[in-house]
């Protein structure tokens, strides 16, 4: 049981304005392994008052980038000695494999901590520009204070994928995570207290929609960075167009991935299952839609097949486990409501259905549909679980427009034995990441989506951009 009774606010362990707790529910066991105070409001507006005084009066902003980022390296240093208890804590409070989480779910953090604190040491503050009377000097600035908002599918990615390129800006930062999975960011504030952050640079508060929307709506915000649902991006979206406040928005997908009838499908499927499957389908980027040309198609719905039936089901802290349990019962029930919805439809489930495999635990059976179209809500809509439908195209210019005909654009991935013809399909799918026989994010590149998958890019130099702020002043 891990009990915390305090929140993460100036620098400090404060007590709670209100009396209420979040239970942490283990989704293998279905028992409580964890409780957290469930942050308020007026936790909100402290969190904030304190990001705002150390944003206005304190250090952080008035350090060099250069300092800031040898700040954030000694962070990096510490988390590298820790990373695998927050892998272990990540599997106990939302399910992933723990191999999922000892390969992405801690390291992945890591590497942006590494990233941005290289990055930072050398990124250009100021630049000349010749100007029509004189010289123009251009500086880029923090943004001010960030509400950050997580989801809790993979928590200590989406709070580093902020939290990194902000504190390298010299921005101050309220994060709130998911109230499903709070108890990383306990570990992330003891390490942020251990590198030597100054006090209110870094404040955290779980809580639930309520005090979250007030935090997104507080006037002393000047940016918010959130990562969830479209349509709570669409909420956000209006809260801040109407403060016309700062946003950067990374919402939904509904990935393709495109079979091309050259592809090795036994070499492909290992790297597949990853693309499809990660976290238990519990992720944005997901290649949830499978392309493949009539030609081939019994041949590639037998090969994601077999690859599905060969993953273990099970308890997430077993390292042969490949699909564990998803996060909360409503979205065991959310998604044996799609599977549903995709029989109705037509689609014939090969693989998986609605007989879950194990009798505790939010667990669902993965499942492969065929027979389907692109036009089914299963393949439309985002399900956010080991959900995969395998749809027919009947040429190269049909695969296209079927990956692209989808309201959202946030990743693809083509699949052919030549890497350059398969580069020439990626620049014609419009998502903001895309892979060739394989599928990653790389800390240097932007990633983003396309539509209704957000506004605005996270990672790379892009991402430090978005917490910057830029500044002409013309001289002689």
């Amino acid at each position: 049981m891990r009990q915390h009774d305090t929140l993460f606010i100036g620098g400090d362990w404060v007590a709670p304005a209100g009396t209420g707790t979040i239970d942490v529910v283990s989704p293998h066991t279905e028992e409580i392994i964890g409780r957290v105070p469930d942050g308020t409001p007026a936790d909100m507006d402290r969190a904030v008052a304190a990001a705002r005084q150390a944003f206005d009066h304190g250090p952080w902003p008035r350090m060099t980038m250069a300092e800031r980022a040898a700040v954030v390296g000694r962070l990096a240093e510490i988390y590298a000695t820790r990373q695998g208890e927050m892998a272990e804590i990540i599997t106990e409070e939302m399910g992933s494999p723990i191999t999922f989480s000892q390969m992405a779910q801690a390291p992945q953090p890591l590497g942006m901590l590494q990233y941005y604190a290289q990055l930072g040491a050398t990124f250009p503050v100021e630049e000349e520009r010749p100007g029509t009377f004189g010289t123009v000097t251009v500086r880029r600035e923090p943004v001010g204070v960030v509400a950050a908002v997580v989801p809790w599918n993979v928590p200590q990615f989406v709070i580093m994928i902020k939290l990194a390129p902000a504190l390298v800006a010299g921005c101050t930062i309220v994060v709130k995570p998911a109230p499903e999975t709070p108890l990383d960011s306990y570990l992330l504030a003891e390490m942020i207290k251990e590198a030597g952050i100054p006090d209110g640079v870094v404040n955290i508060v779980a809580a639930g929609r309520e005090a979250g929307e007030h935090l997104v709506s507080h006037p002393g915000v000047d940016k918010v960075a959130f990562t969830g649902s479209t349509a709570a991006g669409r909420r956000i979206a209006s809260i801040c167009g109407e403060q016309l406040k700062r946003c950067t928005l990374e919402l939904g997908g509904k990935s393709a991935a495109i079979i091309l009838d050259d592809c090795d499908l036994p070499s492909a499927m290992g790297f597949l299952s990853i693309a499809t499957l990660m976290n238990n389908g519990q992720a944005c980027v997901a290649q949830t839609r499978i392309l493949a040309s009539r030609d081939r198609y019994d041949e590639v719905v037998d090969a994601v097949a077999s690859m599905v039936r060969g993953m273990q089901v099970g308890d997430p802290s077993d390292p042969a486990t490949g699909i564990g349990p998803l996060v909360a019962r409503r979205q065991q029930e959310r998604v044996e409501g799609y599977i549903r919805i995709g029989i109705d439809e037509g689609a014939k489930p090969v693989v998986g259905g609605l007989d879950r495999p194990h009798d505790r635990g939010w667990y669902v059976a993965p499942t492969v549909f065929a027979g389907a179209t692109n036009e089914m809500r299963i393949a439309r809509e985002e399900i956010f679980g080991p959900v995969l439908t395998v749809i027919p195209y009947e040429d190269e210019a049909d695969a296209v427009r079927i990956a692209n005909d989808s309201d959202y654009g946030l990743a693809g991935t083509v699949w052919t034995a030549d890497t350059q013809h398969g580069l020439d399909i990626a620049r014609q799918v419009r998502a903001g990441t895309y892979g060739v026989n394989l599928y990653m994010i790389e800390n240097s590149s932007p990633f983003g989506g396309f539509k209704s998958s957000g506004l605005g890019r996270e990672l790379g130099p892009e991402g430090l951009a978005a917490y910057l702020e830029y500044k002409s002043i013309a001289h002689m």
